[in-house]
């Protein structure tokens, strides 16, 4: 994602993005894994994301108190079955098993992210190098993770790898080198295919348990679970607050200029839905993963496209240096002023031509055709409508 689109936000500052009151909380996920905490005219919605809950979040003080219309939850393990230790009791569970096999080396397999506490803590608790990969080592280094991590093999018998790697075959090519053990830390239920892979129940979601206590502390007003398809609001019906919750509109109407407001009534249109459609041209819907930068650099899309001639240029979109539109202008009154309607019907036919896109005013290409609205709105009012006027005459 460009660096453009990106609005970095303290974690427990509250900050207003758009009229609405955004607040990130520490998660106990995986390193710098937030909660959102959203306030506006909608209410007051709290977002977990990927959360493991602990009983010092209790203490957070702007959720102490705090009126929560709609809870997003995080219900991986939301099912009275899935019984999980604490990541500490976790942890020893780890260490016990590692002592058991004192003669033998040990991989620990992870993902991308996550976990990174379980190898600090196994690392200082048998005083040993965890080995990595040298790009996760220098993912460990920006994580600014204790330094227990090198990428030397050999240097330490604790070895993290890719969780793809934990299998039948990668066990028996390392036991033919060397006793070697599996960890795979996962809360999910996993099928394990070799008597050496030890699967420990330590999780960076929640417990049941602990879905339990956060709901019940926090008494939202109604709960969404986040993973679908897992109905899991019957277990915490009996937690929740009985006060009327806000329902959301999203859809908050904004006022048009008056000036575009009175232009759309006389030609019998309603003003909202010229907003509705310039918002529909210029805004993308929905999550968009492509970079903008490529439509704003040197949209392809444009490129070689053709657009009609321009009887004249405005002050307001003409940025080119020099511009000649008006003399232009000038001179074609000169020539259509004189009797010969073979002149002035070729003149008009002349004006007719398609043109290439360099004669097209850039100014109005940059400042509406390849902006967003909202910013030509921060940045002048007076030059959005004259724009958005403009546009539809066209």
């Amino acid at each position: 994602v460009p660096t453009c689109w990106i609005r970095p936000l303290e974690v427990g500052q509250s900050h207003v993005v758009d009229e609405v009151t955004v607040t990130l909380l520490d998660s106990n996920h995986c390193p710098g894994s937030v909660m959102f905490l959203f306030e506006g005219a909608f209410g007051t919605i709290l977002y977990t994301g990927d959360f493991r809950y602990t009983s010092s979040m209790q203490g957070e003080p702007l959720l102490r108190g705090r009126r929560i219309d709609r809870l997003y939850l995080d219900n991986t393990h939301c099912h009275p079955r899935r019984a999980l230790p604490s990541r500490q009791l976790a942890t020893r569970q780890a260490a016990r098993l590692i002592r058991a096999h004192p003669h033998h080396q040990v991989v620990i397999g992870v993902y991308t992210l996550g976990k990174e506490a379980l190898l600090v803590d196994l690392a200082v608790e048998f005083s040993t190098w965890v080995v990595v990969s040298p790009w996760r080592l220098e993912q460990m280094r920006l994580l600014e993770l204790p330094d227990v991590f090198t990428a030397e093999e050999g240097a330490g018998w604790i070895r993290a790898v890719d969780v793809a790697e934990i299998r039948w075959d990668t066990l028996v090519t390392w036991n033919t080198l060397h006793p070697t053990i599996a960890i795979l830390p996962t809360g999910r239920p996993v099928k394990v295919t070799h008597p050496k892979i030890h699967p420990i129940p330590y999780s960076d979601h929640s417990s049941f348990s602990e879905l339990c206590e956060f709901v019940k502390w926090l008494k939202p007003c109604s709960i969404i679970p986040i993973v679908k398809g897992d109905m899991c609001q019957v277990y915490f019906q009996k937690y929740l607050s009985s006060a009327p919750q806000v329902l959301p509109n999203f859809q908050v109407p904004k006022p048009l200029p008056e000036s575009v407001q009175q232009q759309s009534q006389r030609r019998g249109q309603d003003p909202t839905y010229l907003w509705k459609r310039a918002a529909r041209h210029s805004a993308p819907q929905g999550v968009v993963f492509e970079s903008p930068e490529k439509y704003t650099e040197k949209p392809e899309a444009l490129t070689g496209a053709e657009v009609p001639q321009q009887q004249h240029c405005e002050p307001a979109f003409c940025s080119k240096e020099g511009c000649t539109c008006h003399r232009d202008e000038e001179e074609g009154k000169e020539k259509l002023s004189g009797d010969d309607p073979g002149a002035a019907g070729a003149a008009a036919a002349v004006s007719q031509v398609p043109v290439s896109k360099e004669h097209f005013p850039a100014g109005f290409a940059e400042q509406y055709l390849l902006t967003p609205l909202n910013v030509l709105k921060q940045n002048s009012s007076q030059t959005f409508d004259k724009l958005v006027q403009d546009f539809f005459r066209r």
